[in-house]
């Protein structure tokens, strides 16, 4: 099957983001504009410029707004990742991005993992919710886990990582994951995605959302327009 990928297909398939700790109000306001030139899936700042990302975009209806629980070391307890999840969505969230408790897993403690990924899933009120799982920490045994208890919770997708490790996502992570979750949910590979290629290869291998850091999208969406026509084409087995 040939798939065929335009400069606004693709940017369908981003998470547009301002998440690291010294994104300031310029920066969430550059993440608003640029939202609405590329129109992303979805924009994705830190929880206390959510009420402003909600204000900047309010007249745009094509755009989600997307939030963080736990971010980024998932290790708040259950109830305080509820509680976050809950303000979230009274505050305007379409998606949220939980991560999981990194520690716990690595602990082997899968059934507090699995209840945690429960909690903010049924808080987040029929969201859809990404849990980020920081596969630069695991072995491949703890990604397929991992994997696995995001089925189990109900999430909609699984998430590669935060982008605040020194790794990013990897194609090796994308086919693991997808050899688990098979359609069950879907994939999103974040962090380390810069050009068009590496996109592509993820998406063969089953990721169908894409997460970049303000910035990061303007040379992949360029190589896109420099293609052929302003398509990329290629072929899925």
């Amino acid at each position: 099957m040939k798939i065929r990928l335009t400069a606004g297909k693709i940017a369908q398939m981003i998470d547009l983001s301002a998440v690291q700790c010294n994104d300031d109000e310029t920066r969430v306001r550059a993440l608003a504009q640029r939202s609405r030139e590329i129109r992303p899936c979805v924009a994705t700042t830190l929880s206390s410029w959510i009420p402003l990302m909600k204000e900047l975009l309010s007249d745009v209806d094509d755009v989600g707004i997307g939030g963080n629980v736990a971010f980024p070391s998932g290790a708040a307890l259950p109830r305080t990742k509820i509680a976050e999840a809950r303000h979230l969505v009274e505050a305007g969230c379409d998606e949220i991005d939980m991560v999981i408790d990194v520690g716990k897993l690595l602990s082997g403690r899968h059934e507090y993992c699995l209840d945690d990924i429960r909690g903010v899933v049924d808080a987040a009120d029929r969201r859809p919710v990404k849990v980020i799982i920081e596969c630069h920490y695991l072995s491949d045994d703890q990604v397929r886990q991992a994997a696995e208890l995001c089925v189990r919770g109900g999430a909609a997708f699984v998430k590669t990582g935060t982008g605040w490790t020194p790794t990013g996502a990897t194609l090796e992570n994308i086919t693991l994951i997808k050899g688990v979750v098979g359609d069950a949910v879907q994939i999103k590979a974040s962090g380390g995605i810069r050009d068009i290629a590496t996109l592509v290869e993820m998406y063969r291998r089953g990721a169908r959302r894409f997460g970049l850091g303000l910035g990061r999208e303007n040379a992949i969406l360029d190589q896109v327009e420099a293609a052929p026509n302003g398509v990329v084409e290629f072929e899925m087995d």
